[in-house]
């Protein structure tokens, strides 16, 4: 962060909760990719109706913490090589180990990482713009691109054409075909206009003018989860899979 701010920890906490909420979704998948428990899938596809909301408000803070930053391209490099590993590790190594299904080859690490880098290369055009207009016109183009992976833009208006999806060379902005597979999938459109959104009311946290207790610290616990996030993340699944390995084992 810039020095001389004042760390809003409520940010910290939101976003350690949300990794928390992450992690139990994901061990409910494993459940059933390694144990082969069907009770996995079912649970792991019933918290999919909520996991949106967690990852929303997990976006929305990157955006504002990216005004926060002091170098916002470089902590999106950080961010995407870290997503590089994570493909890594599960479209290359796991398949060897012989666990398959559970390749990651554009998950939120890589989205963040893309849009700290264009955020931030793009931060001194942002700036010029009042906060809550920039905040309500992101607001508004999250909206009309929602749909884009079923193929839909502004709430079914507009039908894109399906040669746009007949290759998978730009899944990263949310065109893929039917044969694209990604345990972890966020495309960049339309949830750069979620990390936007961040960074415009992020204003307000670069002012200091965010409601007193947001500054306090009302579990350690949670706000050292979220500080230390980018490593959780990456450490999480190949825990989990060693512990579910070794109940497989045991039982």
């Amino acid at each position: 962060m810039i020095e001389d701010k004042k760390r809003i920890h409520m940010l910290d906490e939101i976003r350690g909760f949300a990794i928390i909420c992450m992690i139990v979704h994901h061990t409910f998948l494993d459940v059933g990719d390694v144990l082969g428990l069907a009770w996995g899938y079912k649970v792991f596809d019933a918290l999919c109706v909520v996991q949106p909301i967690f990852w929303a408000a997990f976006i929305v803070i990157s955006g504002i913490c990216s005004r926060l930053s002091r170098n916002t391209v470089k902590r999106g490099a950080i961010v995407l090589a870290g997503g590089a590993v994570i493909t890594l590790v599960t479209a290359v190594i796991m398949p060897l180990l012989g666990f398959t299904g559970a390749e990651i080859y554009f998950g939120i690490l890589h989205c963040l990482g893309v849009c700290m880098m264009i955020t931030g290369l793009l931060m001194p055009l942002f700036k010029k713009f009042d906060y809550r207009a920039g905040a309500a016109v992101s607001l508004l183009l999250f909206l009309f691109f929602c749909g884009i992976e079923s193929r839909k833009l502004c709430f079914g208006f507009i039908t894109l054409p399906d040669k746009l999806y007949s290759y998978n060379a730009f899944a990263a902005l949310g065109f893929h075909s039917n044969t694209f597979h990604s345990a972890d999938y966020f495309p960049v459109l339309p949830w750069i206009f979620v990390f936007i959104f961040g960074f415009f009311i992020g204003k307000l946290a670069e002012d200091e003018k965010l409601p007193k207790p947001m500054y306090e610290k009302h579990s350690k616990f949670l706000s050292a989860v979220g500080r230390n996030s980018l490593w959780i993340y990456l450490a999480h699944q190949p825990i989990i899979y060693i512990i579910m390995m070794l109940i497989s084992i045991l039982i």
